[in-house]
C-alpha cells in the first residue's frame, strides 16, 4: 500500500486517528465560521432511492466525526451541520459543499444555474463516492450542463489543493466498509481525483472518483476499516475545507 508523507501538522494527526476516538459534540457548536454543508438532490429515477435519497449517504456520522477532528486538528470553528438544497438561499452561506452519491443525482436545469453561481462567486464542492463508467457518465453530463465551457481534468500534484495543510504526494484508494471483504479491493477500478478550475486556476470542484472518502470518516472508529485509509481521508477532507475558505 502506497504511504503519503506528510507535514509534521500531518504526523499529528495520524497519530490522533491512529489513537481511537469518539464523537465528542460538545466540540461542535450551533454557530461557528464553517458548516458542513450536505447537498440534498432528487435522485434520478433510474436509479431508485437509498432510504429517502442517495444524497443520506453515511449522514449524520460521517459529518459528526468529520467535525470533532476539524476543530481537533485545525484552528477552525465549527458549528453544526447543515443540509442545503441548491435552490436555498442559505446556499450562499456555505463556502463548502458536500455531494456525495452523485452518479445517481438528477438536477434540474435550475439547480444547475444555481450551482453555477455557487461555485463562481466562490463556492466550492466536493463530490464524493461515485464509481464506475455508468455513474461517472451521469455526473460527468450534470458537469457539462453546470459548466458547458470548462473540462474537467486530473488535479495535478503540485495543486495547493493538496499541500494547504497536508502534503500529500502519493494517493492510496480510499474505499468504501462494503468493498474491504476477500479480494474486493483488488476488483475495484482504478482511483482518480479530479477538478474543475475557474480561469484564475482556483479548484472549484474536488471529485473523488472510485472512492469513498465519506465512509472512511463516516468509519472511522470501526475496527474493521483500516486506518492508514481513514487518515489518508481525513487529510484530504481537511485539504478540501481550508481551501476552500481561503482561496
Amino acid at each position: 500500500m502506497k504511504r503519503t508523507r506528510v507535514t509534521a501538522v500531518g504526523l499529528a494527526a495520524a497519530a490522533l486517528l491512529a489513537g481511537g476516538w469518539g464523537v465528542h459534540a460538545t466540540q461542535v457548536l450551533t454557530n461557528g465560521e464553517f458548516h458542513f454543508a450536505r447537498l440534498v438532490y432528487t435522485d434520478s429515477a433510474f436509479n431508485g432511492r437509498f432510504r429517502g435519497g442517495w444524497w443520506q449517504q453515511d449522514w449524520p456520522e460521517a459529518e459528526e466525526h468529520f467535525l470533532t477532528n476539524l476543530v481537533r486538528l485545525t484552528r477552525v470553528t465549527a458549528g453544526e451541520p447543515a443540509v442545503v438544497r441548491l435552490t436555498d438561499d442559505a446556499l450562499f452561506d456555505h463556502p463548502w459543499l458536500y455531494a456525495t452519491q452523485v452518479g445517481y443525482w438528477d438536477l434540474s436545469d435550475e439547480e444547475c444555474a444555481r450551482l453555477r453561481e455557487y461555485l463562481l462567486r466562490g463556492g466550492f464542492m466536493m463530490a464524493d463516492d461515485y464509481w464506475g463508467e455508468s455513474e461517472r457518465a451521469v455526473f460527468d453530463a450534470t458537469m457539462a450542463r453546470v459548466f458547458p465551457d470548462r473540462v474537467i481534468s486530473d488535479v495535478p500534484p503540485d495543486d495547493p489543493v493538496l499541500h494547504v495543510v497536508f502534503s500529500i504526494d502519493e494517493f492510496t484508494q480510499i474505499p468504501g466498509l462494503r468493498h474491504l471483504g476477500y479480494g474486493e479491493l483488488s476488483r475495484l477500478p482504478a482511483p482518480r481525483w479530479r477538478g474543475i478550475y475557474a480561469d484564475d486556476g482556483r479548484l472549484l470542484v474536488a471529485m473523488n472518483y472510485n472512492q469513498d472518502v465519506g465512509d472512511s470518516w463516516e468509519e472511522a472508529d470501526n475496527p474493521q476499516y483500516p486506518e492508514p485509509m481513514t487518515a489518508l481521508g481525513y487529510r484530504f477532507g481537511v485539504n478540501y475545507v481550508i481551501y476552500a475558505m481561503t482561496h
